[in-house]
């Protein structure tokens, strides 16, 4: 359908304008508010009735002119607590907030889709329901409170995609099943017992305990995991002591755990309760350990899946639509997973010839903004076959 390409070309600037402005006028989570209002305003101008929903979210549906199926779409809004550096004109301008993971582009270029379909409402054979999401980076996450909301509602599908600087633009990523994993977190605290750094045998030194955990727990996944099953468990943060010659009374751990079923999870938290009590039992230590279960995995639909693998292929040719690995990053799109079909994909924004080489979360993160019009066509033309 060259209209449909038509559609995307004519919108396109416009579509990368709304993206530098939501990039300039970053908010975090459940603090979207004038990134709500714009929202609502772009897509009242196209004839459409928004609504607020979870707080600082935004709902609206299209009534295609012929009956059928409800298809959602979403897209999140929010920003990440970090300065940007990107150096460009549309650098943001609120201090310490940045949308480094490429939410501004995920926001306009839902209000690309929205705009091409309006104008193909009249060949719609059913409904288009828009879901621009808050607080994808704050766990618990938008989308439980999206669908408290009533997002989901009577779909029948929804579809989703993320910018993936480590894609070339030009291509994007499928899965056809597992796609992106649940990050849990956790914090281990040991308790010893303190004393003079000259007379360590009177101590139980909780740094030392802890040293032994961290080495122990990065045995976990290649002694207690099957070699083919996909699992994490990476640590970020020991603290003990605050001066040299002092054993300290107290260490800290916190990590994060990364899996893709509630077995392995829960075989994962076992194991590392296990280790981490034999070490302190050996060492007269005590610990107490703490869990935070975040989102569920990303498990695609095979077949929704492979109608955005179509999609892509119309869009930037079949050997531009790359079956990729599942990938341990976590994304509450896994809530909407959960309660009716969908998929979602990585559409390619990296380009190392103009510079675009920074990975998400990154302080001077930035992306082909040709990638946008992709993410758009191909959005578009999997919603009108899931219409059918």
């Amino acid at each position: 359908m060259t209209i449909i390409r038509d559609l995307i070309e004519k919108h396109h600037d416009g579509v990368v304008a709304l993206r530098r402005h939501f990039h300039t006028h970053p908010e975090l989570s459940a603090q979207e508010f004038k990134t709500q209002e714009k929202i609502m305003a772009e897509l009242s101008a196209l004839g459409l009735q928004p609504k607020k929903i979870a707080i600082t979210g935004v709902i609206a549906d299209l009534q295609g002119a012929l009956s059928g199926k409800t298809v959602a779409i979403r897209a999140d809004i929010d920003a990440l607590e970090l300065q940007d550096e990107c150096g460009k004109s549309y650098q943001s301008q609120n201090s310490g907030v940045c949308h480094a993971c490429g939410h501004d582009g995920h926001t306009a270029m839902l209000i690309g889709v929205a705009k091409a379909l309006v104008a193909l409402k009249e060949q719609l054979p059913g409904t288009i329901r828009f879901l621009f999401q808050p607080s994808e980076e704050r766990f618990p996450g938008g989308a439980s409170a999206m669908t408290d909301d009533g997002a989901l509602t009577n779909v029948d599908a929804i579809i989703g995609a993320h910018l993936w600087q480590p894609l070339n633009v030009g291509t994007i990523g499928v899965t056809y099943g597992p796609m992106m994993a649940s990050p849990d977190e956790f914090t281990i605290k040991i308790h010893g017992k303190g004393g003079h750094a000259s007379m360590p045998h009177q101590t139980i030194d909780a740094l030392l305990v802890g040293a032994q955990v961290v080495v122990a727990l990065n045995t976990i996944v290649s002694r207690s995991v099957d070699p083919m099953e996909q699992a994490v468990i990476s640590l970020g943060v020991f603290k003990a002591g605050d001066t040299f010659n002092v054993i300290p009374d107290t260490a800290i751990l916190n990590g994060t755990v990364r899996s893709f079923s509630e077995d392995l999870r829960t075989l994962l938290f076992d194991r590392i309760e296990q280790v981490t009590k034999g070490i302190c039992l050996a060492a007269g230590a005590t610990f107490t350990l703490e869990k935070h279960l975040g989102f569920s995995p990303v498990i695609n639909s095979p077949a929704i899946s492979e109608i955005l693998a179509r999609a892509g292929a119309e869009t930037l040719g079949t050997d531009n639509v790359l079956t990729i690995n599942p990938v341990m990053g976590g994304e509450d799109f896994s809530h909407y997973l959960e309660k009716v079909a969908g998929a979602f994909m990585f559409v390619g924004i990296g380009n190392e010839k103009t510079g675009i080489i920074y990975p998400q979360h990154h302080p001077k993160f930035d992306m082909d903004e040709k990638a946008l019009a992709y993410g758009v066509e191909i959005m578009t033309r999997a919603a009108l076959t899931l219409l059918k």
